[in-house]
């Protein structure tokens, strides 16, 4: 996953992580810009060596406040972002060709992104940033203009294109190609795909997932988890956020301490030096919590990376609950239509309808009658059964493609979460060396019985010897 510091390098190794930088729009190129049918389930997972960001560098190299009219021609500030794209040539050492730049508000990243969902559907499309401050404590600020968020709302963006440029499927697309390249009229080559006519509606979503009667176990189970991940990530996120108030409440109340020993070196000669020391770690004590806080974020960036990838899974699950309510609807037509040609062919009905009702209130229908509708039915019929074909299949390659994708999902997650743990692990234990204070402090200063019976006393308000557990297993 891309490290906040260096953002660029470390984006471009955590897009890499998963699958190799690839490709640029040299190579064989994915669906053409608006044919949306072509790029679902007739594809197949293309080879990793053919993906974008083998022949592109890409990066989102900083962030910039602008003020401008916005649709309803008010007033507005907005933040865009410097998008800088390099072809690297294969035939010069890997050498790269002089950046192109183009600047994007997140909007037009969301734009970009609901194409993707709607255009792949079967794929666990890579998420944005979040769009304003979720899991917050009091140190930070829920302005989506305050520049620490903006900043890592940047490096979120970034991260967001690697992995969509790194992607076998992804990286093929036209519009990616546009967004990246074009900074005029790749709106227009957007809407001209028509995706926004082709996006599922949330109450046809929420019709199929109560009245499909033959769910795939797999894409349920999926979905389960999919719920489950994001509560677990939210409870964590919740509870950091809860931990981060109280230790910096903890690190600064020892600034206090800091400025009282300081004072009392004043008045102390023999213990005077030793005092001031021992004020000057207190303080330094104090001060590095912001360090170890915003370092800590970083890593919150990264589980809330993997908080709206569990929405992202759930999308694949919602469309595959609509194929299969879809293709059992047909199924459901086909039947009805096949026991009205019987009914109309032998003249009696199975169960008590209207039309029973009315062919006795006002006599049978005439053979002409009866057999222009059967042919009617029988043409609908051979339509039916093409259908249910036709949606069979389509639910058959969309299982095995999402199914693909999904499992390079579950590889690439373990690999990043794993990391990022093992990385708060060591950045932890990093912390517990640092706060070992007395460590530096002179030895004359513990020579003195009042302060070794003081620094016992610090040391328990500490808990030196559970801070220092971990410096010793490590």
């Amino acid at each position: 996953m891309a490290d906040q510091e260096g953002a660029r390098g470390d984006g471009a190794a955590a897009a890499a992580m998963s699958v190799g930088r690839d490709p640029g729009p040299q190579a064989a190129p994915g669906p053409e810009a608006g044919d949306i049918s072509s790029s679902s389930s007739s594809s197949t997972m293309m080879d990793k060596e053919s993906c974008l960001l083998k022949k592109m560098e890409i990066s989102v190299s900083e962030a910039e406040k602008r003020t401008g009219k916005n649709a309803v021609n008010m007033q507005e500030i907005y933040t865009v972002y410097l998008i800088e794209t390099r072809t690297i040539d294969n035939q010069n050492e890997g050498q790269s060709s002089v950046p192109d730049s183009l600047w994007r508000r997140y909007s037009e990243f969301e734009l970009l992104r609901n194409y993707l969902v709607v255009a792949y559907s079967f794929i666990v499309v890579p998420p944005l940033p979040e769009k304003r401050a979720e899991f917050v404590w009091h140190k930070l600020s829920a302005d989506n203009m305050d520049p620490d968020f903006v900043e890592r709302r940047r490096i979120g963006l970034e991260n967001f294109l690697l992995r969509v440029a790194s992607h076998p499927i992804l990286s093929q697309d036209k519009i990616l190609y546009f967004f990246l390249t074009q900074e005029n009229g790749w709106k227009e080559a957007v809407n001209e795909t028509g995706f926004q006519t082709k996006a599922d509606s949330r109450l046809k979503a929420l019709n199929a997932t109560y009245r499909v009667k033959n769910p795939d176990r797999r894409f349920t189970e999926l979905k389960h988890y999919g719920d489950e991940l994001q509560s677990v990530i939210s409870h964590l996120l919740r509870v950091r956020a809860r931990v981060a108030d109280r230790l910096y409440g903890v690190y600064k109340v020892h600034g206090n301490y800091g400025r009282v020993f300081s004072e009392w070196s004043a008045i102390e000669k023999e213990m005077g030096d030793g005092l001031q020391s021992a004020g000057h770690h207190m303080d330094v004590y104090a001060a590095s919590i912001d360090d170890i806080l915003e370092e800590e974020e970083h890593y919150a960036d990264q589980l809330k990376e993997y908080l709206f990838f569990a929405e992202a899974l759930r999308s694949v699950c919602r469309k595959h609950e609509l194929q299969q309510y879809d293709l059992e609807m047909a199924a459901l037509d086909l039947t009805s239509k096949k026991q009205q040609r019987e009914e109309l062919a032998t003249g009696t009905l199975r169960t008590f309808s209207l039309k029973g009702m009315t062919s006795k209130l006002f006599g049978q229908e005439t053979p002409e009658q009866r057999e222009a509708k059967l042919k009617v039915l029988e043409q609908q019929i051979v339509d039916g059964e093409e259908l249910v074909k036709t949606k069979n299949l389509e639910c058959e390659d969309f299982v095995k493609d999402a199914w693909t994708d999904i499992e390079r999902f579950k590889e690439q997650k373990n690999s990043d979460l794993k990391e990022a743990l093992i990385s708060y692990a060591v950045m932890q234990i990093s912390m517990c060396k640092k706060v070992g204070i007395w460590n530096a402090l002179p030895e004359r200063v513990v020579e003195a019985d009042s302060i070794t019976t003081f620094k016992g006393e610090v040391d328990n308000y500490l808990g030196r010897t559970h801070l220092q557990g971990y410096g010793e297993r490590d």
